[in-house]
């Protein structure tokens, strides 16, 4: 397993190793040994997946707040998304500041967002599937979102986002400057 800093500390690209042959490829995506082994002792305890029809569907930029806040380990099983964290750690060296990062089946990279960020993606191909690993339960009362084309962040989703295909949910969401994070940073 390959793993690449990004330009938000916590925030990590992991690369399995991809083995292929005439039949197809194999990958071991997780391993609590192997990533224990590098330093990431994480608990998972939930799988969560999503397909989205057509390309330009934005789903974030959500979270999930104290005591449920979780950790989430993405990846693309089919099509491609662009994924991106948020850091929302109030007193973070990086507060507000976002990393996008592409994830395909292709590439068979994965995200690790840490507790703290706010999380979302868009689609890049049809019937996209993403799949990530938490490490809290959905808890629906501890459910968050920001909406994901606040001007305050500027994000680059490569989309006209008056195009993006949104949930009712994500297209309600309260812009950065009216949301008060429940996220503190920890680090020192």
């Amino acid at each position: 397993m390959k793993i690449e800093e990004t330009a938000l500390p916590g925030v990590l690209i992991l690369t399995p190793k991809v083995f292929g042959d005439a039949r197809g490829s194999f990958q071991e995506a997780w391993s609590r040994t192997t990533l224990a082994g590098l330093g990431l002792d994480l608990d998972f305890v939930q799988d969560n997946q999503s397909i989205s029809a057509a390309p330009g569907t934005v789903r974030g930029l959500h979270y999930q707040a104290p005591p449920h806040a979780q950790d989430k380990l993405v990846r693309v099983g089919h099509g491609a998304i662009l994924d991106v964290a948020v850091d929302v750690r109030v007193g973070s060296a990086t507060f507000g500041r976002w990393v996008g990062v592409e994830l395909s089946a292709a590439n068979a990279r994965q995200l690790l967002i840490p507790k703290g960020f706010l999380h979302g993606f868009v689609t890049r191909a049809p019937d996209t599937l993403v799949l990530y690993k938490t490490t809290d339960i959905y808890a629906p009362a501890c459910d968050g979102a920001v909406h994901f084309a606040d001007p305050d962040l500027g994000i680059d989703w490569g989309i006209d986002p008056g195009t993006a295909v949104l949930s009712d949910k994500d297209a309600r969401a309260p812009r950065f400057v009216d949301w008060v994070s429940p996220f503190v940073c920890e680090a020192p």
